[in-house]
C-alpha cells in the first residue's frame, strides 16, 4: 500500500503542478483586474460543490470498481471521502496557508454553513451536503475515474485558489510563489487521498501495477 500511495503521488505531481499554474494565472488577473471579493466568494461557492461533486463520484466509483460492497458502505466512503476531505482542499488548507503568510483571513467550513448560498437562496449546508449525495450516485451507477478524477484536481486547485482572494487580504503578487506552493499542496495530497488512497484502504485486493 505505501509502494501504491508513492506511484499514484509521484503520478499526480506533474498534472496538479500544471494546474497550479493556471491558479496563478487567475490569480495575476484578480490582481491587475481589481476582481471585488463578492466575486471570489460567489465563484468559491460554485466551484466547491462541484469539486465535491467529483470527489464523491471518483471515490465512491473507485470503491465500488474494485469492490462491489453494500449501498451504506459506499455512502459512508463516498461522503467522507468527498465533504471531509474537499473541505480539507478547499478551505483548511488554504487558510492554514493564509495565516502562515500572516495574511488577514476568515475561516470557512461550507457544510456546515447555514447562509444562503450567492445566487440560489439555499442553505450552503444543503447545497454542498446534496452535491455529496449526486456524486455518490452517480459514482455507484457508473464506475468512471479517471476524466472526473482530472477535473476534480483542477477544481480543487481553482476553489483553493478563490478561497484566498475570497476571504483574504494581502498585497498577493510579492507573495506568488508561496501561493504556488500551496495551491500544489493544498491538492496534490488530498485529491490523491480522497480519489485513489481512501477508498482503496476499505480494498483488500487491487490491480498492483494499475495506477489511476
Amino acid at each position: 500500500m505505501i509502494r501504491r500511495i508513492a506511484s499514484e503521488l509521484k503520478d499526480h505531481a506533474p498534472f496538479t503542478a500544471m494546474g497550479a499554474v493556471t491558479g496563478i494565472i487567475i490569480m495575476v488577473i484578480i490582481v491587475f483586474g481589481n476582481v471585488p471579493s463578492q466575486i471570489s466568494q460567489a465563484t468559491f461557492y460554485t466551484l466547491h460543490p462541484l469539486h465535491v461533486v467529483l470527489s464523491a463520484l471518483v471515490t465512491t466509483a473507485m470503491y465500488m470498481k474494485y469492490r462491489k460492497g453494500k449501498l451504506w458502505t459506499a455512502i459512508l466512503i463516498g461522503y467522507a471521502g468527498s465533504i471531509g476531505i474537499a473541505t480539507l482542499s478547499d478551505a483548511v488548507i488554504p487558510y492554514l496557508g493564509g495565516a502562515l503568510l500572516n495574511i488577514e483571513i476568515g475561516f470557512h467550513i461550507p457544510f456546515i454553513e447555514t447562509e444562503e448560498m450567492p445566487f440560489l437562496g439555499i442553505a450552503k449546508w444543503v447545497v454542498i451536503n446534496s452535491a455529496a449525495v449526486i456524486g455518490i450516485a452517480l459514482g455507484y451507477w457508473k464506475h468512471t475515474t479517471k476524466i472526473p478524477h482530472s477535473g476534480h484536481v483542477l477544481l480543487s486547485i481553482w476553489a483553493s485558489l478563490f478561497y484566498l482572494t475570497a476571504f483574504g487580504i494581502a498585497s498577493w503578487i510579492p507573495l506568488l510563489p508561496l501561493i504556488f506552493v500551496f495551491l500544489f499542496l493544498a491538492v496534490w495530497i488530498p485529491c490523491c487521498l480522497s480519489d485513489i488512497i481512501f477508498p482503496l484502504l476499505f480494498i483488500r485486493k487491487a490491480g498492483p501495477q494499475e495506477n489511476h
